[in-house]
């Protein structure tokens, strides 16, 4: 393996540390350290979760290889290094999905267990590991065990979101859903305010298999959280249109060539965009037909797209708010940002399902609200205490694998099943030799406890 120490950051951009980078080959060559190790995908988690200062990063990028896939059972194995976007390549034109996708499909499917990724269809399907079959995690001893829902299941489940601090995730099975085409049929309704909005997200008769809500985060007083809810499924055959593939013109995919100077996204510009994108989409009155690409992966069109926000870089909060308490929590968190006068770039709430078996899993039944803030100054981190505070206040929590900088108390008191974890963190990892950034900072499994 080679060994370079070099300057590493998540994709927000922010914190960099001084990471010694390791980057097998081959699967063979996975394996622990005698120091400190966490293991990295494609770096897509944007705070410090696949950070290890001073300390060892196992890139896992060239160990990738699709090792198995059954087309009529719909089951897939492969290393965890491979990507969503790999995998998507494959199994699409085979008529099978993802069961769950985040918002990018430049992410590795490692990383997708660790962070038990969830999506648009939550609320129905619940978060990635639900639909993980097994898993070979490779332990700081060097073992390489076997485990799932049904086969040493604790360790199954602490290590489906627990960020990678319990061992090597080196496979994957992973059971895929039918598709009848590769479009998505999709229904967007404006709202004039979030009271408007949050009632479409519960609205069963607009309600679909994925869901999700734009929020123009400039929108204030009466207008606060206006935004678009977009609905929609995977098109069936009698819903796809004869010669409606050869009428879309491929998108061409554009990276941004360099770092925005910090005033290019400033209120005016912000409150203009958002303006236009609410008359736009909101505008679309019928259902519309839409390729998967465009509907899940929007973002991924713009190469680099985390350098719209500087040199700075950004902060992405997302937190979840407890469903009987949500429409309160949630339009607290926008008057909030809407009182601080930082524009968000962009501004999401999704409905979540029931709370999965991950003792570390993010989701619970509720909603979940995700803004991009830009670094302008140490006012930003003011404001995000004060955002912890209101999500506490409503029993939420934030997701790890987008923080850069919540408190250990402030985790401990969001993830009440941390105890359970660090039970069976201690058992596979006694010396806690997998550790990352995000750990130290939380205090999670670490000498002091």
């Amino acid at each position: 393996m080679a060994t370079l120490v070099t300057p590493l950051s998540g994709w927000g951009r922010f914190p960099v540390q001084h990471c010694e980078l390791d980057r097998p080959e081959r699967y063979a060559d996975l394996r622990p350290a005698s120091v400190s190790l966490i293991a990295r995908g494609q770096g897509r988690s944007y705070g410090d979760a696949a950070l290890n200062d001073n300390g060892r990063v196992l890139l896992t990028e060239r160990v990738n290889r699709l090792l198995e896939f059954d087309v009529e059972q719909g089951i897939l194995r492969a290393e965890a290094g491979a990507t969503l976007a790999e995998i998507l390549d494959v199994i699409v034109p085979q008529g099978w999905f993802l069961p769950v996708t985040p918002g990018t499909k430049f992410v590795s499917l490692g990383g997708c267990v660790a962070a038990d990724v969830h999506g648009k269809n939550h609320h129905h399907d619940g978060s990635f590991g639900n639909h993980v079959l097994g898993i070979e995690l490779i332990l700081a001893d060097g073992s390489r065990v076997a485990c799932s829902p049904s086969e040493k299941s604790e360790l199954f489940w602490a290590t489906v979101g627990g960020m990678g601090l319990t061992g090597i995730i080196g496979e994957v099975a992973l059971k895929l859903i039918p598709i009848s085409s590769d479009f998505v049929q999709v229904r967007n309704h404006a709202a004039d305010n979030f009271e408007q909005l949050f009632r479409l997200m519960q609205d069963a008769t607009f309600d679909d298999r994925y869901a999700v809500a734009w929020i123009d985060s400039m929108a204030a007083g009466a207008q606060l959280g206006r935004g678009i809810a977009m609905c929609g499924h995977h098109a069936t055959q009698e819903e796809f249109r004869p010669g409606f593939r050869n009428a879309i013109k491929p998108k061409r995919s554009r990276a941004i060539p360099f770092d925005f100077p910090a005033f290019a996204l400033n209120r005016l510009s912000i409150a203009a965009f958002n303006g236009l994108y609410f008359r736009q989409e909101g505008g679309k009155r019928e259902p519309f037909l839409s390729g998967y690409d465009s509907y899940f992966y929007p973002l991924d069109a713009i190469g680099n797209w985390n350098r719209l926000y500087g040199k700075r870089g950004f902060v992405q909060y997302q937190c979840v708010i407890h469903e009987a308490v949500a429409f309160d929590g949630i339009r607290q968190l926008l008057q909030a940002l809407s009182d601080s006068r930082r524009p968000s770039f962009l501004a999401v709430l999704k409905r979540l399902g029931a709370q999965g078996k991950g003792l570390l899993s993010f989701p619970l039944a509720g909603y979940t609200l995700a803004l991009d803030l830009p670094i302008r100054d140490q006012g930003l981190f003011t404001l995000l205490k004060k955002l912890d505070e209101i999500v506490l206040q409503h029993g939420g929590r934030v997701y790890l694998a987008k923080d850069a900088r919540l408190s250990a108390e402030s985790f401990r008191a969001m993830y009440p099943r941390y105890d359970e974890w660090l039970k069976i963190k201690k058992l596979v990892d006694p010396e806690n030799r997998f550790s990352s950034s995000l750990s130290r900072r939380l205090e999670m499994g670490g000498a002091h406890e």
